[in-house]
């Protein structure tokens, strides 16, 4: 455990290290409605055969798998955390399931990519984590990493007077996205509605 914390690269975001019990949690949230979570989310994500996406935020790779279902055998799907725990389990789950995802110790605030890589961004339950300055970090992070016409889809809670999604809406709007959607999806952790946030990237 002290060398998986000693690979962890700094941030001022909130880091979830224990993954077994947030799974758990995980399930208690959402009622024994998480993976009809999942499926609705890479199912508005629009992700498609061959699409080559990222989870970032992957915390144990429930939804980063659920990707990799969608985009198939000839795409390519990474997830990425800042915790090298929450790695170790996603690594582990994927063997499990036979599904080729390749996962990274590595932040949002600095993804290890190249630019124009890929098709989907997905960010789920993790950008409420972050403060204001890293969140807008974060999405000029994957607007590099985005194709030009690039989708990113993240979904989050919005508590009243929080102004999570409204920070994260305006820093799309100045990091070149397009076609802006906002709206709430069916699930809810416990009594937190979970709403939605959609953008193009612009191929400009």
């Amino acid at each position: 455990m002290k060398a998986a914390r000693a690979l962890a690269p700094a941030t001022k975001g909130i880091r979830i290290r224990w993954p077994r019990w947030y799974d758990r949690l995980n399930r208690f949230h959402f009622l024994g409605k998480e993976s009809q979570f999942r499926e609705r989310t890479v199912e508005l994500a629009g992700i498609t055969s061959g699409q080559t996406v990222l989870d970032v935020g992957c915390g144990t790779g429930n939804l980063t798998m659920a990707a990799k279902v969608r985009a198939g055998a000839d795409g390519q799907v990474y997830g990425n955390d800042a915790a090298p725990e929450m790695i170790c389990e996603a690594e582990r789950k994927a063997a499990v399931s036979q599904l080729a995802i390749r996962y990274q110790v590595a932040l949002i605030e600095d993804i290890p990519y190249p630019d124009g890589k890929f098709d989907v961004v997905l960010s789920s339950l993790m950008l409420h984590h972050l403060p204001k300055q890293l969140k807008r970090r974060g999405i000029a992070e994957i607007s590099r990493v985005l194709k030009p016409g690039g989708r990113l889809f993240a979904v989050d809670i919005d508590p009243p007077l929080f102004g999570n999604l409204r920070t994260i809406e305006q820093a799309m709007e100045l990091n070149s996205f397009i076609d802006i959607q906002r709206g709430r999806m069916q699930f809810r952790t416990l009594w937190i509605p979970i709403h939605y946030l959609s953008g193009t990237k612009a191929a400009f």
